[in-house]
């Protein structure tokens, strides 16, 4: 069983290595791989994901090694929800670049997808903080690479933006991860949680130092305000495939700050704690806000989808920032919906360019069907998974002092995201598009319009996968959520996964 648990990491990084060199000029051949990666891995994170259902904390010691002087894979709950919800969301999006011919404009778009599926597995599966800078850097280089794909002037500027921003988070990294080391020791998170809470009182002040430098790291991966301008020109200017799957792609800082913040910097380690969360719950809110904001106000549909990711990361960032079990429960569950809608809001868009054309309307029918729930699953309106997520998130900041703050935010947010997505979608569907409009997503590398082809049913069911997956998780919102609260629970109950990596006498 326990070998499992790094076929997540070595399997994409094979078949990015084979693709890339003996394939690299037969793109049905790569096609046939790449989903067969995609369908294999949603098998391995289901098994996976089964086997933590009784609460079992497993772990994976490379050359069996013991932690903490050796590398460990760990899977818990958290980990294997993650590796499930990225395996899930990579099927849709290989189907939309086969349906689509996204993988033709340029070179090795399947081979550099799959490096990225590896680091992005990686991260969720590491029990080390520098292996988790090992595999942020793995999947940050491949998603440069499939940032930049198919060219063109503003995507490559948008894409020197994006690697500046995130060499600057991971220069952060490194700052952080020598302080941690410098004060404990060690950069196993098992063997940190345990060092830290019997650390000296005079090393607590470069501890939480080391504390913030990371917030910030995670900060800046999860697009929190104040460094979050990052996002809109990357996401907005992205092959449509691509930022769909960044989609998960902000959920890895979300992630990272759920693990280091519930395992190590805990209330009883330091106090660090309330510090971090008095610095991140107003990030949540102005993050949100921003995103409402620039969704009212955006006029080009990749904009728009691009501020609707900053405005549900932010919510997210508030569930998170409550730090109770009941906070972290809403929070789980929003994570799994935003990651859903943000995919299937940036595919729908794209069906939505291919069939406008650069002066002509936007056909109605599937395609406008398509666009009226995906703007719902990202507004958080009843029926989908949104809304519910929402009522979760108001419902566990009912016991932080700033609930009236956040209840007023939320709702106002919501309205502005209702408001934008009405304005847009009746400018695309029903109005008649002015003959200077020049959409980016209607122009080649070179500038050029080009014109409205038919939309092929492979892309239509490839981006009918998330929005499937949305109503699929809706329905089963109930035992979803019975899920996500023992999976909080576990989180911050650390003495399971202490013991599991260190042994039982090592956990206290």
């Amino acid at each position: 069983m326990s070998h499992w648990i790094i076929a997540p990491v070595v399997l994409p990084a094979l078949m990015a290595a084979v693709m890339a060199m003996a394939m690299r000029h037969d793109v049905v051949l790569q096609r046939v791989f790449s989903l067969a990666l995609s369908l294999t891995l949603i098998a391995i994170a289901g098994g996976l994901f089964i086997a933590t259902l009784d609460g079992t904390v497993h772990i994976y010691q490379l050359g069996d090694w013991v932690a903490p002087f050796g590398i460990v894979l760990v899977l818990d709950r958290l980990s294997a929800m993650m590796l499930l919800l990225t395996s899930l969301l990579s099927v849709g999006i290989v189907l939309y670049v086969m349906g689509s011919d996204w993988d033709r404009r340029g070179w090795h778009f399947h081979a550099l997808f799959a490096f990225q599926l590896m680091g992005v597995n990686g991260a969720f599966l590491t029990g080390d903080a520098f292996n988790l800078f090992v595999f942020f850097e793995v999947l940050l280089i491949a998603s440069y690479g499939l940032m930049i794909h198919a060219g063109g002037g503003m995507r490559l500027r948008a894409g020197l933006q994006y690697v500046v921003m995130n060499l600057a988070g991971s220069t952060l990294f490194l700052f952080a991860m020598g302080t941690l080391y410098a004060v404990t020791g060690t950069l196993n998170m098992a063997d940190m949680a345990v060092k830290v809470q019997a650390l000296d009182p005079g090393d607590q002040a470069l501890l939480r130092t080391g504390g913030m430098l990371l917030a910030i790291v995670f900060g800046i991966k999860a697009a929190a305000f104040p460094v979050q301008f990052w996002l809109i020109g990357t996401y907005s200017n992205a092959p449509a495939p691509v930022a769909a799957f960044f989609a998960i792609m902000t959920k890895v800082g979300a992630y990272a700050i759920l693990r280091m913040y519930s395992l190590v910097f805990t209330p009883e380690a330091i106090a660090v704690d309330t510090f971090f969360h008095e610095m991140l719950m107003p990030a949540g809110l102005l993050t949100l806000l921003i995103g409402a904001v620039g969704v009212f106000g955006a006029k080009l549909l990749p904009r728009l989808a691009a501020f609707s990711v900053l405005a549900s990361m932010g919510t997210l960032l508030i569930a998170i920032s409550i730090g109770t079990p009941a906070g972290t429960t809403a929070a789980l569950y929003y994570l799994v919906h935003s990651t859903f809608a943000a995919a299937a809001l940036f595919l729908v868009l794209d069906l939505v360019a291919d069939s406008q054309g650069p002066t002509t309307r936007a056909p109605g029918g599937l395609v406008a069907s398509l666009f009226f729930v995906a703007a719902i699953a990202v507004c958080g309106m009843p029926p989908l998974s949104g809304f519910i997520g929402k009522l979760l998130v108001l419902d566990a900041a009912r016991s932080d002092p700033l609930w009236p703050v956040v209840w007023v935010v939320i709702l106002a947010s919501s309205l502005l995201l209702i408001l934008g997505f009405t304005l847009r979608g009746s400018r695309y569907f029903w109005k008649p598009l002015d003959p200077d409009f020049a959409n980016p997503a209607n122009l080649d590398p070179d500038g050029n319009p080009v014109p409205a082809h038919p939309i092929r049913p492979l892309a239509i069911v490839g981006a009918c996968v998330p929005i499937g997956l949305l109503l699929l998780f809706t329905l089963g919102s109930g035992p979803a959520m019975e899920h996500f609260s023992q999976t909080a629970a576990q989180l911050f109950d650390t003495n399971a996964y202490i013991e599991a990596v260190l042994g039982p006498q090592e956990a206290h």
